[in-house]
């Protein structure tokens, strides 16, 4: 059995909801489809899909689209890989933390429905994580537990660093905290591309250096605020997991902890080590040896898997594979971890179709 925790959902129906921040979908003068929020303008995408830009094949912005829109589509793409189920995200880029809380809190709702409706094409292989306004916390708080009570959602997805200026540790952002902790559902921490916060200044990221490098630096401030800020003193049963491997935190946990111990302004009142039971991992690297020293560093029974399916980084083969590891921690990574986080039913969940041989 094989869950992804890590899978990405770009669904027409919550693009193109705002005058400046969209998120669109534009054809742009070089032929090909790029997002854009804001003045942000994403510069990654698929060699297939530069191939065909340069041959002058590129893809409609509707084509484009309308590929995402087929839950079949992604179906058939478990199937491809192995997967029994996935938990969909929506993509970073449409946090909408920087955008007014008005605003914010009508697109979470949105995104949350538009998610429930995917999912219930296939209710025993799609879920998904709920969005929620975090630059608006009571109302985020409010929408969490409606998409997870009343819709299914299995965790909320945050993005890592600034929720609109409010941070990990922020006492605002504590009624949030607390509504996970009542559900006993976990936070799943993707970072996002800052530069879409910096106004006409966004173009200036010509490498996506906010994506590729600063993804995992928000992933590892998320860890390192709840930690050094007390929240998880004050919030002992809080559940989260950090993908892209954990961002930087199994690598230099040492370096971490050393810190923690100097510091004249960390609140928390155990070792570093000691909160590791509220963290969770996947396996979301691209190289086999990081993908070993992150178990060995964490430990199987904190490792999940996910892939970043959909997203232009994606590993696209099996993230177990050439891992050293015993038949049951390989089952805990695969699924046993996830059904355990997630409150999930494995006899409920459905089985990729199996294609005859030729």
């Amino acid at each position: 059995m094989l869950i992804d925790l890590h899978a990405h959902a770009p669904l027409p129906g919550y693009y193109n909801q705002h005058p400046f921040w969209g998120p669109f979908f534009e054809r742009h003068p070089d032929g090909d489809v790029k997002l854009r929020v804001g003045h942000w303008v994403l510069r990654l995408g698929s060699p297939e899909r530069k191939a065909a830009v340069r041959a002058g094949k590129g893809p409609s912005v509707e084509e484009y689209m309308a590929r995402w829109a087929d839950p079949k589509s992604r179906l058939n793409g478990m199937d491809a890989a192995g997967q029994n189920a996935q938990v969909l995200s929506v993509p970073s880029h449409c946090y909408m933390y920087w955008a007014d809380p008005e605003f914010s809190v009508r697109f979470a709702t949105k995104v949350n429905d538009i998610l429930a409706d995917y999912c219930s094409a296939a209710p025993d292989r799609l879920m998904f994580w709920a969005h929620a306004p975090l630059n608006a916390p009571h109302d985020a708080a409010k929408e969490i537990r409606r998409a997870c009570t009343e819709l299914g959602a299995k965790g909320l997805v945050a993005g890592g660093a600034n929720f609109g200026g409010l941070e990990a540790d922020s006492p605002q952002l504590d009624v949030v905290w607390k509504t996970m902790c009542d559900l006993d559902l976990p936070i799943f921490i993707h970072g996002y591309n800052q530069s879409v916060t910096w106004g006409m200044q966004a173009d200036h990221d010509q490498y996506e250096t906010t994506a590729i490098v600063g993804m995992n630096y928000d992933e590892t401030r998320f860890f390192w605020y709840l930690i050094n800020g007390g929240v998880l003193d004050r919030f002992p049963n809080l559940k989260v997991y950090i993908t892209h491997g954990g961002g930087y935190i199994p690598y230099q946990l040492g370096r971490l902890a050393q810190t923690n111990r100097n510091l004249d302004v960390a609140f928390n009142k155990k070792p570093v080590e000691e909160y590791l039971k509220n963290f969770w991992f996947d396996v979301e690297l691209h190289e086999v040896p990081m993908r070993q020293a992150l178990v060995d560093i964490i430990g199987a029974d904190r490792v999940l898997y996910g892939s970043n399916f959909g997203g232009s980084d994606a590993v696209r083969h099996d993230l177990t594979d050439g891992l050293r590891l015993s038949d049951d921690d390989l089952q805990k990574i695969r699924w046993k971890n996830a059904c355990e986080l997630l409150h999930l039913d494995p006899a409920k969940l459905g089985k990729p179709a199996v294609k005859a041989a030729a």
